[in-house]
């Protein structure tokens, strides 16, 4: 029988093989928390590994299994993806977790974690770079977005099991209202991924990435660990694209009591990437790996000096039908933007805490079956600020401070069986933003300025799903989305003269009608939704003349609509008599989102995203493991700017993928190759407002060239 490592040692272990020495004190001290708690519980009791002590039945459902069937109960349109499935290629970013999810846009630029995502058009001005806005990020149903948007550093894929896409307002039951909605990463625990685990990718453009995760179970089954550590680097396809990161993952579980269980959950990520230069369209086409002087000598980038996430839930089962459960996480995201330039270097600090609490309750009420949510949330700022210096003389130049800014939602929801076949679906949200900003000019007294407001706004939802026939289901639903401005959109870091001073936002509200159907039986799963969002005062942000990629402006647009069509479907489409088969996997998205009277640009369409995104793959899969398929990815143009003078072209790239999945999951093999006609084409744009039709200013993130990525993974 195999001795499994208490917590603690692990901890230090894998953090001494993969962090500097320097940096060690801080991480294991945000640590000390998981040591102790974990190590107390494993000084009582010997640990082995789970395989030692768990029969796994036959038909035991997955956790993405139990996900799925747990969101069979949304009236809309959500999915699951399972990481498994993802790293059977290369996995660098969201973009490859998200590539064949309908209706979600994500893109990277420049092969940092900073990609662009956008759902049913949210953040759909957001650039890359900067914080994620208009979809709401959650670690295992925690929150990771604050008042200053959400930190893209975190959000790294390894050591998570799968992935929830909860669209528009159907991530209500997180307390979620973007109008993008939500994704919720869930990490994996002792029981799912026990043993020690090791994985190596390397490939072109210089990436490598190792990940090394230990998981067990103590032996009475009560209590179960799982810490991962990572080291990742890539020299870039485009110059001036260096990225370096690392960080670790912990979940620790406790069974207290039958009735009582708690989870604690760590998360720290060191990361420094150098931003890419924007290019012209005719700059891609003569050489997509180009950068450009001024981006050199700028020293745009980004540093990430150790962010961290800690949090703890707890749940306490009341009765057979009903239980309560706890959240509390801290946040510290500590940013450097161009460090080294001689311009304006910025200082971010970040620190907020998170507090939660739901109430489930699952009973007869009428005669009717009836699930019923009673849930609270709330983010609080507590020490956020950012400082601007000058490059040459290091003399403060800004001081901007978010401190005291919030958001809270406090939300009851209920699903009511009408009948064997149809639900009801009701919920209400009532939610209070708070923001306070503030502006200190050391060279610009005149411009000082804050500003402080409290604004209160209620999120209905009511939705109708119907089952047409066993496990096919027809949904429909009205609600109201309220993307509060984030807290930096009032001042940015910048100290130009369109920068100076508070900008007076308000938050994005949108009515939502969503529209679809949702099936699957053993040849096939899939999904289609139609939905329309009437869109007010939406934040819509672009880049200043003449500035930086990074420089950039937010205001409140007049009426907009978002609205679109989200296409999915997985379909077996042969099948041997040995037990192996062909699958087509296939996303179809349309998306228009444009004003609806603008007095400047009419009915135009809204820069940023391309109206039509296709993506398929057709992959042969034999019962040893073995698999190979090819994959297509087509996205029309994109509109640069909202005068809509200026395209970035459309492109079709492909792509194949060849693998080995041992069956006892012992260890794997994969070769991913990446744009096999290495095609030029633009990844995403950092919109502007008017070029009229000239090609002369750089607004164009490039997509990666032709790529090779090859990987390895063995569980021990």
């Amino acid at each position: 029988m195999k001795q499994v490592l208490p917590p603690s040692q692990t901890i230090s272990r894998l953090v001494a093989s993969v962090f500097p020495r320097a940096h060690r004190s801080r991480l294991l001290h945000a640590s000390v928390v998981f040591c102790m708690a974990s190590g107390m519980a494993y000084a009582q009791e010997a640990t082995t590994q789970v395989e030692d002590t768990v029969v796994i039945k036959a038909k035991a459902l997955s956790t993405t299994d139990k996900a799925k069937v747990r969101l069979e109960s949304v009236t809309g349109n959500v999915s699951v993806v399972k990481n498994a499935d993802v790293e059977k290629g290369r996995s660098s970013t969201l973009e490859d977790v998200l590539a064949f999810e309908p209706g979600v846009f994500a893109q990277a630029t420049g092969g940092n974690d900073a990609i662009k995502i956008s759902i049913r058009g949210s953040g759909i001005a957001t650039a890359g770079g900067v914080f994620r806005e208009g979809t709401s990020f959650l670690f295992d149903g925690l929150a990771l977005t604050g008042s200053g948007g959400t930190p893209y550093e975190l959000l790294e894929m390894s050591g998570i099991d799968y992935t929830e896409v909860l669209r528009g307002a159907n991530a209500f039951q997180y307390g979620a209202l973007a109008l993008g909605g939500a994704l919720n990463l869930v990490t994996h625990s002792g029981r799912t991924s026990p043993g020690v685990y090791g994985r190596f990718e390397a490939g072109s453009f210089g990436w490598r990435k190792q990940q090394l995760s230990v998981g067990g179970v103590s032996e009475s089954g009560d209590n179960d660990y799982y810490v991962s550590v990572t080291n990742s680097e890539r020299r870039g396809y485009q110059k001036w694209t260096n990225v370096e990161a690392k960080g670790i993952v912990g979940n620790f579980g406790f069974r207290l009591t039958p009735q009582l269980e708690t989870r604690l959950y760590l998360r720290y990520r060191e990361e420094y990437h150098q931003n890419p230069a924007l290019l012209t369209i005719a700059q891609m086409k003569a050489d997509s790996s180009q950068t450009t002087p001024a981006t050199v000598s700028g020293r745009n980038d980004g540093t990430k000096p150790g962010s961290t996430f800690i949090g703890s839930k707890t749940t306490y089962t009341i009765d057979d039908i009903s239980k309560l459960e706890f959240g509390l996480v801290y946040h510290d995201y500590p940013q450097i933007l161009n460090i080294n330039s001689a311009a304006t270097p910025n200082y971010w600090t970040w620190r907020d805490i998170n507090a939660s609490l739901r109430y489930l309750r699952s009973e007869q009420l009428f005669g009717l079956q009836s699930e019923t949510a009673v849930s609270f949330t709330r983010t609080q700022a507590i020490n956020s600020s950012v400082k601007t210096y000058n490059g040459t003389t290091r003399a403060l130049k800004k001081y901007a401070t978010y401190d005291s800014s919030s958001d809270t939602v406090l939300a009851v929801g209920n699903e009511l069986q009408l009948n064997p076949r149809t639900w009801l679906s009701t919920g209400l949200s009532l939610v209070d933003v708070r923001r306070d900003v503030r502006t200190l000019y050391a060279d610009i007294p005149a411009g000082n300025a804050a500003t402080t407001y409290n604004h209160l706004d209620l999120a209905p939802r009511l939705g109708l799903r119907y089952e047409l026939a066993p496990k096919v289901v027809a949904f429909a639903n009205v609600s109201r989305s309220i993307d509060p401005p984030v807290t930096w959109g009032f001042t940015g870091s910048g100290t130009t003269s369109t920068q100076i001073g508070v900008k007076n936002l308000t938050e994005q509200k949108a009515n939502t009608v969503e529209i679809g159907v949702r099936g699957s039986n053993d040849t096939f799963s899939g999904s289609v939704a139609l939905y329309r969002s009437e869109v007010r005062n939406e934040l819509l942000t672009a880049q200043i003349p003449g500035g930086l990629p990074t420089d950039t402006e937010k205001r409140n647009a007049t009426p907009t609509v978002h609205q679109g069509l989200e296409a999915g479907l997985d379909a077996r489409v042969w099948k041997g008599k040995g037990g192996d088969n062909v699958v087509l996997r296939q996303a179809y998205t349309y998306n228009d989102f444009h004003y609806k009277n603008d007095p400047v640009y009419g009915a135009n369409e809204l820069p940023g995203l391309p109206k039509h995104v296709y993506t398929a793959e057709l992959q042969y899969q034999h019962p040893s493991g073995f698999y190979a398929g090819v994959n297509a990815r087509y996205s029309s143009k994109t509109w640069i700017d909202y005068a809509n003078s200026l395209a970035a072209p459309n492109y079709t790239i492909f792509g194949a993928k060849f693998g080995y999945d041992q069956p006892g999951g012992k260890w794997s093999l994969f070769l991913d190759l990446r744009n096999l006609t290495d095609k030029a084409y633009a990844s995403a744009i950092s919109p502007q407002y008017n070029l009229r039709g000239l090609d002369n200013t750089g607004a164009i993130y490039v997509g990666d060239g032709f790529g090779a990525f090859a990987g390895a993974s063995y569980r021990f």
